[in-house]
């Protein structure tokens, strides 16, 4: 019998358990309790549907599986993003961070990478409190073995549609939507030297049953591969020689709810060393020893093991190695950048610790999926995470979030929340992996958007709260923070822009404007990198009684104002292809002048708008006019009907 935890019920580590038959229905289970898994479970609670966590081990939920670090350039807009749609990660990070850094500072707030050291512990059970307390939702410890799935009445190029979960104890839990988060556990095995063997996590075993069902579905597996590094005993590491990192006096937090961080006062250092040159010897003689490296399952571009450094680096002496904290009561070091799978007996003389390891996982090609992340062939199925070919944690949260309110909604028949290339970098990661799949484990950088300057980490909840407020994901507490901040920015601006002098009297107050006759407005000031708010309280004293970190994102707005005016035309343009919606079951063999190539690629991908449609990889505009004259002419309809592909 499996125990199932209801959410309401856990307090201060205490649970009530319920018999296997107490709860068979529920309108969504979540299979996995990562990053992914996590979000996704509260964001379909959040909806209001009847929502279930399974996972294998209720101790692990939240788990930082690899490196003790949330956010950096792109993933920290990813979890202010998250945060911005009432989820868990940025809070959570908060609470646990023991170090806070704004990577790019010195580059424009477009490029800028809020990143925290985490404490693991703490991480953990602030994710599991939280979950635990979550209205509408239950936890369960169990291992999906199969889905169930219901073969009637469906829709033109469907397979099917998910009518439960079968666990590997036999009990049957039906519900009408299903989102898959298993990160490296499905069919995941572990590496270490030649040595292999079945694992999604060291001493965790993997899921191998949803393989073969979803592989029996039709669906196109691949494998791709990860690692981590070795740990190091902090207590045998001399880091006098070591260049140190020290975090933000003032850090910026995750969550918009926030006005400091939980640890601000209580801050660890982080060091800097590298590799030898006899590092990388030991590893270009023992290559043959690695079977990780040798296969031709691809690894993460921008996160390379060790070896993949050595071999793809042969001209460099050496590689950056950041030694960072596991957490307050820990002496444990994780050394970020040299993640390795060679044998033990080579690991143990290079670092004199516990052995790393590689792992190879199945994932689902993306481009199997719509923009909800609901799979095209299977109704009520949603997949997020490393099975959709991406890497990290903050990637698989904000895949979660949508996938997990996109079920919810479904669950009850409402209409879908959708994030575009425009409304931020979620939206940009979900474009990219359905439109053109991941060859290689996928990781968000900014370069990904082409309108970074709009869709910034200072600006996600303008961006995204109102969006999800209308799709009722969003709590009371964190509406009444937003409008408020809102109506202040507004209001602030406007005593700005309304406020000019001319450039001898801006010249008298201090301030370097040109002579040349034209009054000026505060607001235009904010334009020169030199100029802030701050700095605009001798002429306006008004703005002292404003907080801070307000004025401090109006003197981002300020900057780009001139660059946003542009960037808006562009979006206009954008905006005008996503609302030509396409029908994702069309005859691509009827439209006159494409391709067999073409008709390939669109049967694969099965775009749902014309702008999904231009961005597709090997699309020309001669094949992408003739499929726009056949849509209008056949099927196209706008937006603004409120209909949503299916």
């Amino acid at each position: 019998m499996l125990g199932l935890r209801k959410a309401a019920s856990v307090r201060n580590g205490l649970s009530r358990f319920y018999s296997s038959n107490a709860l068979t229905h529920y309108d969504v289970c979540i299979i996995g309790g990562g990053h992914a898994g996590c979000e996704a479970a509260a964001g379909a609670a959040r909806t209001g549907a009847r929502t279930l966590l399974l996972t294998q081990k209720l101790e692990t939920i939240g788990e930082l599986s690899c490196n003790p670090s949330i956010g950096g350039i792109g993933k920290g807009t990813l979890v202010r993003e998250v945060d911005a749609l009432d989820g868990l990660m940025g809070r959570v990070a908060d609470k646990a961070g023991i170090q806070f850094y704004m990577l790019n500072r010195s580059k424009g707030p477009s490029g800028w990478g809020p990143r925290a050291q985490i404490d693991r512990k703490i991480y953990k059970r602030s994710m599991q409190d939280i979950l635990h307390n979550y209205p509408s939702l239950d936890i369960r410890a169990g291992s999906v073995f199969d889905l169930i799935f219901d073969h009637s009445e469906l829709g033109k190029g469907q397979w099917g549609k998910v009518s439960g979960v079968k666990l590997e104890s036999g009990d049957v839990i039906s519900c009408s939507q299903v989102v898959i988060c298993t990160g490296t556990f499905l069919s995941g095995e572990i590496h270490i030297g030649l040595k292999r063997f079945p694992a999604g996590r060291i001493d965790e075993a993997p899921s191998i049953g949803l393989s073969a069902s979803l592989n029996a579905a039709g669906f196109k597996l691949g494998r791709l591969q990860t690692g981590t590094p070795a740990r190091l005993d902090g207590k045998t590491i001399d880091f006098s020689n070591m260049e140190k990192q020290v975090g933000d006096a003032d850090p910026i937090p995750f969550s918009f709810l926030n006005g400091v961080v939980d640890n601000v006062d209580n801050q660890l250092i982080c060091y800097r060393t590298n590799t030898t040159t006899e590092t990388h010897q030991v590893i270009r003689d023992n290559l043959h020893l690695s079977c990780h490296i040798q296969e031709t399952k691809k690894g993460p571009r921008y996160c390379p093991s060790l070896e993949a450094k050595v071999l793809r680096f042969g001209h460099k002496a050496r590689h950056t190695v950041w030694l960072e904290p596991e957490g307050y009561d820990s002496d444990v070091i994780y050394p970020n950048g040299i993640s390795c799978s060679m044998p033990e007996e080579l690991q143990e003389p290079m670092m004199r610790t516990i052995p790393a390891y590689g792992v190879e996982y199945d994932h689902v090609d993306a481009r199997e999926l719509g923009p909800t992340l609901e799979t095209k062939r299977i109704k009520g199925l949603f997949l997020a995470g490393q099975i959709n070919g991406t890497t990290g944690y903050e990637e698989a949260a904000a895949q979660g979030i949508v996938a997990g309110i996109n079920a919810g909604l479904s669950s009850q028949q409402k209409p879908a929340f959708v994030l575009t290339r425009a409304d931020g970098f979620t939206g940009v990661m979900i474009d990219d992996l359905i439109v053109k799949g991941a060859e290689e484990p996928y990781r968000m950088f900014t370069t990904r958007s082409e309108y970074r300057m709009t869709i910034r980490s200072d600006n996600a909840d303008l961006r995204l709260t109102e969006k999800a407020r209308t799709a009722g994901i969003i709590s009371d507490h964190r509406w009444s923070v937003f409008t408020n901040t809102r109506q202040t920015m507004k209001d602030i601006t406007a005593i700005l822009k309304s406020f000019d002098l001319s450039p001898h009297i801006w010249r008298q107050h201090g301030f370097e404007v040109q002579l040349n006759g034209i009054r000026k407005s505060a607001f235009e000031l904010l334009r020169k990198p030199e100029t802030n708010c701050a700095d605009l309280k001798v002429v306006l004293p008004e703005l002292s009684d404003i907080d801070p970190r307000i004025l401090a994102r109006i003197d981002i707005d300020g900057r780009y104002d001139p660059h946003l005016c542009r960037q808006q035309a562009d979006l206009q343009a954008f905006m005008e292809d996503e609302s030509l919606l396409l029908d994702p079951q069309m005859d691509y063999t009827l439209v006159p002048g494409l391709s067999s190539e073409i008709i390939e690629r669109l049967s694969r991908v099965r775009p749902t708008t014309a702008g999904l449609a231009k961005r597709m990889e090997g699309m020309t505009p001669s094949s992408f006019i003739a499929l726009l004259k056949h849509a209008k002419r056949t099927w196209g309809q706008s937006t603004s009907d409120n209909t949503v592909p299916v």
